[in-house]
């Protein structure tokens, strides 16, 4: 696959996801509407679109710089050029966007922004299926003592910060 045709997949990709986070978004508020959140209001998706492209752009830019870093060697996560990109815009008295940041990716959720990233994982589990067999009831029994470990592990955690700061 050429760059060109590589970087048109991830365009249709990230508008799909975008598209998809908004539907998310309007139901997420609309729940919180319906449950009687105090302030609670629906946003719609042409209330989120700016913030939605400003999404896309950060991350086009943060694949970019991935794929220029991999040309000189260095391969880190595309998801640690992204996050820092986001970090630097959205630190106040360091970007002038912080504000607008700071207001505008606030009326997006983080659970529907999460909804396409797990779809696209099932999926790619779903393609994978045949080789997930052949491992055996082994990778099964390790991921559910690796969830249960993770459970058990944040509630501890959770259970002394609490008592700690006397929460609880």
């Amino acid at each position: 696959m050429s760059v060109k045709q590589e970087w048109g997949v991830r365009i249709k990709v990230l508008i799909i996801t975008a598209l998809i986070a908004s539907l998310g978004n309007v139901l997420a508020t609309w729940k919180d509407v319906r449950d009687g959140v105090e302030g609670a209001s629906i946003v719609m998706p042409w209330e989120t679109l700016s913030v939605m492209v400003v999404m896309l752009v950060i991350v086009v830019v943060g694949c970019e710089v991935d794929d220029l870093l991999r040309k000189i060697n260095i391969k880190l996560p595309k998801v640690l050029y992204i996050s820092l990109i986001t970090l630097l815009l959205s630190i106040p008295n360091f970007s002038p966007v912080a504000g607008w940041i700071e207001t505008n990716f606030a009326k997006i959720g983080t659970l529907p922004l999460c909804t396409p990233i797990l779809a696209y994982a099932g999926i790619s589990i779903g393609k994978d299926m045949g080789d997930f067999r052949k491992q055996g009831i082994g990778i099964v029994l390790t991921s559910l003592l690796a969830f249960a470990g993770t459970y058990i592990g944040s509630a501890v955690i959770a259970q002394i910060l609490l008592k700690a700061t006397g929460v609880i």
